[in-house]
């Protein structure tokens, strides 16, 4: 999804390239990055400004957005003569049919033309082809595409491909150009001011039950992981001797440690690799070792399960960059998230408001949102200025934990190369909602975690009875008072005008 702010900052850096092009009397196209940097430099920050990391590389074969085409009268696009026929088709489409093809059907039609030449190799259709194919693991190789030809063809002299390929001249495509914008952007300062979370130290389980889980509010934690092992030990060299030849999931494929950190220091892509991993206490035993559960959050009813819980912890490692865009926790339970190294930027909004730039299914099983983090950031985040209920936003660091409540919808982007463990729990405040979630007409696409979905909500309700007789009625019971309040609450909130100190009517 690319949307309207994305188009604005395009056509920023096209009028100011236009006009530094009428300074010098050429009709030649400056880099765009370039001159997004001399902008950043130049110009005091605005809403509006941008910056380009300094260590961006420029596009790999020479891209440019769309409006530079149109300062450049005697240009033709390349991208178009390149295509034949084809040439009325989106760039978006052209990449899905592509997306049907082999790596020896893409390095033919790679021949054909420059156009062909650039669309063929786009990085996204080559890391599709590693995390397809490669599912035990791979060593990045600076690129997607010569990630791909060294695991599969080791004889094959890919001192060229390594190299970046050829630049192609009079290419003009916004939706190529904008992955590799997205890539390369700075987060904005103002992206990183809002600090409106509550943040607390040394409360008592009482209190945190009572002021955070009860009333299904976000709260930072400070100083409640100061006696971990991990908080003093998690860096990259331990943690790549301990765990050795181990491999961790990381999307759809398996790597070791040395790999995935080989990856995430070359790596320079929208949306990068996150390990995420839900057995790593069960493959480096050690791990699971040192760290506990805080204080907060230790009743955890998914227990009663033992082994058939579902999936409930994580250890999750990424770049900076890298991150979850907007999702709800799975199975209705609420979490935490510990750092242990690193910093992360949180946004969190309640369940009845829907983030900006997110689109759910009515039955919860798909989300649409843009296609990376940053995208969002660009295009989105300034509209929540002027909203009455403003999300919720922290920047999470080294030490720190906090509560997600059930049902809220979060994102979070790493600052910098980040460590982390998250689990997902279920206590009493909580049950019903959970219990509620996994009787769903549809459990067997919601329910996530474990291989049995549709037969979880009768095991776990039957173990709730067993460990625990009478709980589920008594809990079910307090929550119907609870809506029954809401609801009288709810009702004079309609017809009582609060600033006339008068009443009106409410249809």
């Amino acid at each position: 999804m690319r949307s309207l702010r994305m188009k604005n900052l395009l056509s920023r850096v096209k009028r100011r390239t236009k006009k530094n092009i009428r300074d010098r009397n050429t009709r030649n196209c400056i880099s765009v990055a370039r001159e997004l940097a001399r902008v950043a430099e130049q110009e005091e920050v605005t809403e509006e400004g941008f910056s380009i990391k300094s260590s961006a590389p420029s596009h790999t074969h020479g891209v440019q957005p769309l409006g530079n085409l149109y300062l450049n009268p005697a240009s033709t696009n390349s991208r178009d003569t390149g295509l034949g026929n084809l040439h009325t088709l989106s760039d978006e489409l052209v990449l899905d049919i592509l997306g049907f093809l082999d790596a020896s059907c893409l390095g033919v039609l790679a021949t054909a033309s420059k156009s062909f030449y650039v669309f063929t190799n786009h990085e996204p259709l080559w890391r599709n082809l590693v995390l397809e194919n490669l599912l035990g693991g791979f060593q990045y190789k600076g690129s997607w595409k010569s990630t791909y030809v060294s695991a599969c063809y080791p004889s094959f002299d890919n001192s060229t491909n390594a190299l970046g390929g050829f630049k192609v001249r009079d290419f003009y495509s916004d939706y190529l150009f904008q992955s590799w914008l997205c890539a390369n952007l700075e987060m904005k300062p103002e992206w990183l001011e809002r600090d409106n979370v509550a943040r607390k130290r040394g409360i008592s389980v009482e209190e945190f039950v009572l002021n955070f889980e009860e009333p299904n509010e976000p709260v930072l934690l400070e100083g409640c992981i100061d006696n971990w092992g991990a908080l003093r030990n998690w860096d990259r060299d331990y943690l790549v001797r301990l765990c050795g030849d181990v491999k961790f999931s990381v999307g759809a494929v398996e790597m070791k440690l040395g790999d995935y950190f080989g990856y995430s220091d070359q790596v320079r892509e929208e949306r990068p690799l996150y390990l995420f991993d839900p057995k790593f206490a069960e493959k480096v035993p050690k791990l699971g070792d040192e760290y506990d559960v805080p204080v907060y959050f230790r009743e955890d009813l998914f227990g009663v399960l033992g082994n058939e819980r579902p999936d409930h912890r994580w250890i999750i490692i990424g770049p900076a960059g890298s991150g979850s865009s907007f999702h709800v926790d799975p199975n209705s339970t609420s979490a935490w998230n510990a750092v242990i190294k690193g910093s992360k930027k949180w946004v969190l909004f309640p369940p009845n408001v829907i983030p900006p730039g997110v689109h759910p299914s009515l039955d919860g099983a798909e989300v649409a949102s843009p296609v990376s983090i940053i995208e969002w950031f660009m295009n989105f985040y300034g509209a929540t200025k002027n909203w009455k209920k403003k999300p919720i936003e922290c920047i999470c660091k080294a030490g720190e934990v906090i509560f997600v409540p059930n049902g809220w919808w979060h994102l979070v982007i790493n600052l910098e190369e980040s460590i982390a463990i998250t689990q997902n729990y279920v206590s009493r405040r909580n049950l019903v909602n959970v219990l509620d979630f996994l009787k769903r007409p549809n459990a067997s696409i919601l329910v996530s975690g474990t291989r049995d979905r549709v037969n979880l909500y009768d095991k776990f309700k039957n173990a709730i009875e067993a460990f625990f007789p009478g709980e589920i009625d008594e809990l079910t019971r307090r929550e119907e008072e609870k809506k029954i309040q809401q609801r009288k609450l709810s009702f004079w909130d309609s017809v009582a005008d609060a600033n006339a100190g008068a009443f009106k009517f409410s249809f």
